[in-house]
């Protein structure tokens, strides 16, 4: 938990609402503080899985992934491929494409187009949302209305990130689905209580409304829990995400990102669609645990992969809960 990111204080939030489940439930469970030395630390303490309750760089995007395969500890959430094709936008919505998934037009702004935002632009039009290609949590992200205020959301963003993606505005209904193992759980409805659902809305507005299940009609619902799974396969995910989408006034779906670790606090999205399914927050925990594995091609010349789960039981049996 922790992490280098951003996103930091979020993934701190998480870290300690999935180690009280743990403890909870009579695991061994111990928190382990991400720094630059954080192989050194688990090579110290002696780690069977690894929980990955980090969001954003360093966490989400494969990195803290591909140092748990060379050190052979299976971890939990998507495979190093998978995360980092979700945390890059833009590779995540050519993936998109590639599978014929519905995603807003867009384009890519570099450092190098820095000194002409505006012409760079062209005729793509406003309003546009702007965001930087390697975060999360909206971390950075603005709507644009006009070339002005276009051209300080590109300022701003490239504070986090040189590579922006500069997408069409949809006006309509923000959905997030929940998929766990392949399977969408169900959906809620966004409804801040002002502009958009932006890193304050999420963390730091009690005004923010949500709607659960979203107030869209069954063909509406069931097209999001469909899209939300087929970009899930497309991207290649495993264990516990949430994928976000925009239903627009005319009722088309547009997909806008995957997260692979999604917040795993009582109040966040995920635990939210999973409680009124009929899941508890402690369960949820133990599911994500139990899907924890090591993905790796170990013979050379071979395509198969192989995939080692994680199949340790907590100390005392009696309060262990099975997946689901």
């Amino acid at each position: 938990m922790g992490g280098l990111s951003s996103e930091k204080a979020i993934s701190l939030a998480t870290g300690e609402a999935v180690l009280a489940a743990l403890i909870d439930r009579g695991y061994d469970a111990h928190p382990v503080y991400v720094d630059r030395d954080v192989d050194l630390v688990l090579r110290q303490i002696g780690v069977d899985v690894a929980f990955i309750a980090l969001h954003g760089r360093f966490g989400e995007d494969g990195c803290v992934q591909g140092l748990l395969e060379t050190m052979g500890i299976p971890y939990t959430g998507s495979s190093v491929l998978a995360s980092a094709l979700a945390m890059n936008k833009v590779k995540a919505k050519e993936i998109f494409r590639l599978h014929n998934l519905p995603t807003p037009p867009y384009y890519v702004l570099d450092h190098a187009d820095e000194a002409d935002f505006i012409a760079g632009h062209g005729d793509f039009g406003f309003p546009v949302v702007v965001k930087p290609v390697g975060e999360g949590s909206s971390v950075g992200v603005a709507i644009a209305r006009d070339p002005d205020a276009f051209e300080a959301a590109c300022d701003r963003a490239q504070v986090f990130d040189d590579a922006l993606l500069i997408e069409r505005f949809v006006s309509g209904v923000e959905v997030s689905v929940a998929v766990v193992a392949g399977r969408a759980l169900g959906a809620v409805e966004i409804v801040p209580a002002a502009g958009f659902y932006d890193y304050g809305a999420k963390y730091a507005s009690a005004k923010t409304a949500y709607h659960i299940p979203p107030r869209l009609s069954p063909e509406r619902y069931r097209g999001v829990m469909t899209q939300a799974e087929r970009a899930y396969r497309a991207l290649g995910c495993s264990g516990a995400c949430r994928v976000d989408l925009m239903v627009s006034s005319t009722g088309n779906e547009y997909l806008l990102e995957v997260n692979t670790v999604p917040g795993l606090t009582p109040t966040s999205l995920l635990p939210k669609i999973a409680s009124a399914a009929g899941i508890e927050f402690d369960d949820l925990v133990v599911d994500i645990l139990h899907s924890a594995r090591l993905s790796t091609t170990r013979e050379r010349g071979q395509q198969t992969r192989r995939t080692h789960m994680f199949t340790g039981q907590p100390p005392r049996a009696e309060s262990a809960a099975e997946p689901h």
